[in-house]
């Protein structure tokens, strides 16, 4: 009697232990196929952003080349516009999928920083041409931050700045200190806002800010992930101003 209860111990025992090697083995598999879900994902994403940086470039050249042919280039400058705001979208889909932005901070000096983000959006407007002032009070501006990230968010502000303007237009750049803040502002002479770029958030009565929708997530993003934000405000007929706001404590002693 004692040994038939020894053996179906023992079953039981083995019976336990089989299923809990097959429940390991299907947690596994099923961790695997996750795995390899989120690196497809990932795959995808960045195959996304290079096509969005990819559009970015031609449809900023078309603006340019629209500026150029005056009235006659309005067609063109209506579907670069429609593509610059496809690109917008893909990258908002983008961020608004991406996890915590991780870091890599260093000493980044201002002036020579925008000087290369004006550069590059010059580059991609091919033959079309605005009038950029950066105010001499950048210089000896250093911060804290990102460069890569900071550069990032720079590029999408100025680039927006760009193509919401006509060939010629003035699009200044200048620092505003306070005793809690560095704001880099970027002001055009555009025709403020455009619809696309707003939210059904409510506007402010005194400033006219309204919430963000596509375009700027990114820029949003990274200066958040820096303890910053990004203000917009506009004047319809008049142009507009963006704030790139960083925390008065990233301003490094010059």
């Amino acid at each position: 009697m004692m040994i038939l209860l020894l053996v179906l111990l023992s079953l039981l025992l083995l019976g336990a232990a089989v299923a809990a090697l097959w429940a390991h083995r299907r947690a596994a598999a099923a961790l695997a196929r996750a795995l390899a879900a989120e690196a497809r994902a990932a795959s995808h994403a960045r195959c996304l952003g290079l096509l969005a940086e990819e559009v970015q470039a031609p449809g900023l050249a078309l603006l340019g080349l629209a500026g150029r042919l005056g009235d006659a280039g309005a067609p063109v400058a209506a579907e670069a516009r429609q593509v610059l705001r496809l690109a917008d979208e893909v990258k908002e889909v983008l961020a608004a999928s991406a996890g915590p932005r991780c870091l890599s901070e260093e000493k980044v000096e201002l002036a020579p920083l925008l000087q290369e983000v004006l550069a590059g959006v010059t580059a991609q407007l091919g033959q079309g041409r605005r009038q950029w002032r950066l105010a001499q009070d950048f210089a000896g501006l250093s911060v804290q931050a990102d460069r890569r990230a900071l550069r990032g968010a720079l590029s999408q502000v100025v680039a927006r700045a760009a193509r919401l303007t006509r060939e010629g237009d003035w699009i200044d750049l200048h620092p505003v200190l306070t005793s809690e803040s560095l704001a880099i502002v970027v002001e055009d002479e555009g025709a403020g806002l455009g619809a696309e770029d707003l939210a059904t958030g409510a506007a402010s009565a005194v400033d006219h800010t309204r919430g963000l929708s596509f375009g700027l997530a990114v820029a949003r993003s990274l200066l958040e992930a820096h303890g910053g934000e990004l203000r917009l405000e506009a004047q319809p007929g008049i142009g507009a101003r963006a704030w790139l706001v960083l925390p008065r404590a990233r301003l490094l002693p010059g």
